[in-house]
């Protein structure tokens, strides 16, 4: 009895990070790092997408009992149930449903994962999303692949899926567990839910089009579904774009979104955003990004010098890409109505050689808000971050149920940068996040200074937040640094020191008084007892 108890205790704190550490140990010294990092991700994948095939097709032969009809019929059931029928699931063929997987042999494991990824790439809408041929390549020997594919059949989206990006967090979860020194260039595309959930809150994107030039492992898309889920719950109401340079990455978000059931426009193949746009000629309503900070070398010598994305403006530094981000975004967004948030270093806020560009985004009036946020919010990076909003209609009128201000030739700047109270335990560096009240509160004060009414000149919070005029960020020098702008009060050049001072001066007394009157008493009580004390 004792040992069945322990085992459902057992089960009952089964997490993430356990399945995934014992996966980790089964494969220990089987397989590269990259390789180890591809066998998890598409098993996870095969995983997920075959229960999510099983669920539809459950739900399926439901109906069909209901409407009187014989489910154990193969010929009913090849009749009434169509590919098209599965709703937020992609149909399998049965070589690629988990189930079947399951059923084979430790010594057959290997060849039937390469059998099944090979029939998903005939699927268009995952095509590229997996690489064929690994198992058979890596070639595992039986106890090693039947040892993982057991663990990775304890993860349920019903347990797991439904509250991150799972995909996103297993490719992490290596990240840390192998001590790989990530950085944005070579791979941090992870990007933590509270800062999608704050983007997301900012612009909006309920309906239309939404694009990502960087969309690493898709996690925003994910993330930002979730959000319209939670505000307006029909997700097919968006159409998701998205492009990535990385080939393993690219196929980490096909198999992410692929997941999900979420249709999806991620190009031909993974491609440069800079020097082969995937989506060229096309505009959209909304976008969020999380572009490598500080990229070097992404001008390809030069030949981006005449591109029209910048043609407006000037050609961005060949010595960082962080105005050919904003540029390209903005060349991306639709003309009357596309808004933009995304994420930047803090250097990009006044930067010496980009302050023409800046000058003339802040003159044609792109430029909504500026939100400083606080360093020890992401997993792989320590540099400060910044959120930036662009707006192609800041003239006001009815927004998703707001009526809006003109606030034409106006920033709203927000630094958030104390607000690093809810710490995360368990890693090596500090590590903070926003609760759902911090991100409903910069919501608050972004939607406010929005909203008709408000006197955009005297919108102010000392050390939080202040609405600034076009006349204020020329006399900065066109600098989008918030600290130029938001008062931060001077503690100590408003302290009364001859009041301190008087008032200590009257503490230390009463505390002599104390100390004389308790030495006194002590004196009379010695003597009482027939003991003389001076």
């Amino acid at each position: 009895m004792a040992k069945k108890a322990a085992t459902k205790a057992k089960e009952k704190t089964l997490n993430l990070e356990s399945i995934l550490m014992n996966c980790r140990d089964n494969l220990r010294g089987s397989a590269s790092l990259n390789d180890k990092r591809d066998i998890m991700l598409t098993l996870v994948f095969l995983r997920f997408i075959g229960e999510k095939f099983e669920d539809a097709m459950n739900a399926n032969l439901a109906k069909l009992e209901e409407e009187g009809m014989d489910i154990n019929d193969p010929a009913i059931v090849a009749a009434f149930i169509e590919p098209s029928s599965f709703v937020g699931a992609t149909y399998l063929d049965e070589i690629s449903r988990w189930c079947y997987i399951l059923g084979k042999k430790a010594t057959e494991l290997n060849a039937a994962l390469d059998d099944a990824i090979r029939s998903i790439n005939n699927i268009s809408t995952l095509k590229g999303s997996v690489e064929e041929g690994l198992f058979t390549r890596v070639n595992l020997e039986p106890s090693v692949i039947k040892g993982v594919v057991d663990e990775i059949n304890k993860i349920s989206h019903k347990t797991f899926g439904t509250e991150r990006d799972l995909i996103g967090r297993v490719y992490e979860y290596f990240l840390h567990s192998f001590a790989i020194k990530a950085t944005k260039e070579d791979g941090e595309f992870y990007t933590p839910h509270d800062i999608v959930e704050l983007i997301a809150a900012f612009i909006e994107p309920y309906d239309g089009t939404l694009y990502d030039p960087c969309c690493g492992s898709g996690g925003m898309f994910i993330q930002c579904a979730k959000y319209v889920e939670e505000k307006q719950g029909d997700i097919n109401m968006i159409n998701v774009y998205g492009q990535e340079s990385d080939p393993a990455t690219y196929r980490l978000a096909k198999m992410n979104l692929g997941v999900r059931g979420l249709s999806n426009h991620l190009g031909e193949t993974n491609a440069s955003t800079f020097t082969n746009d995937q989506h060229k000629g096309k505009w959209f309503n909304y976008i969020m990004a999380n572009p490598p900070f500080n990229l070097k070398k992404w001008n390809d010598d030069g030949k981006l010098d005449n591109d029209p994305r910048w043609s407006d403006y000037s050609t961005p530094p060949a010595s960082n890409a962080n105005y050919a981000w904003i540029l390209h975004m903005l060349s991306k967004m639709e003309r009357t109505k596309g808004v933009a948030g995304f994420l930047l270093a803090n250097g990009a806020l006044g930067d010496e050689d980009t302050v023409a560009i800046r000058q003339k985004l802040i003159e044609n009036d792109k430029i909504e808000a500026i939100v400083v946020l606080p360093r020890e919010l992401f997993y792989t990076t320590d540099i400060s971050v910044t959120l930036w909003i662009l707006n192609n209609n800041k003239k006001g009128g009815n927004w998703h149920g707001r009526k809006q201000r003109n606030r034409e030739n106006e920033i709203l700047f927000m630094d958030l940068r104390q607000w690093t109270e809810n710490s995360v335990s368990g890693e090596q560096k500090k590590k903070v996040k926003f609760d759902s009240d911090q991100v409903a509160k910069a919501v608050e004060i972004y939607q406010k200074w929005q909203e008709e009414g408000t006197d955009g000149r005297n919108y102010a919070e000392p050390e939080l937040y202040k609405s600034v005029g076009i006349e204020e960020l020329e006399q900065q020098g066109w600098s989008l640094v918030p600290s130029r702008y938001i008062e931060f009060v001077d503690r100590d050049s408003n302290i009364d020191y001859n009041a301190v001072l008087t008032e200590s001066a009257k503490v230390v007394s009463d505390l002599l008084k104390r100390q004389e009157q308790n030495q006194t008493a002590l004196r009379n009580a010695f003597n009482t007892l027939g003991y003389e004390c001076k």
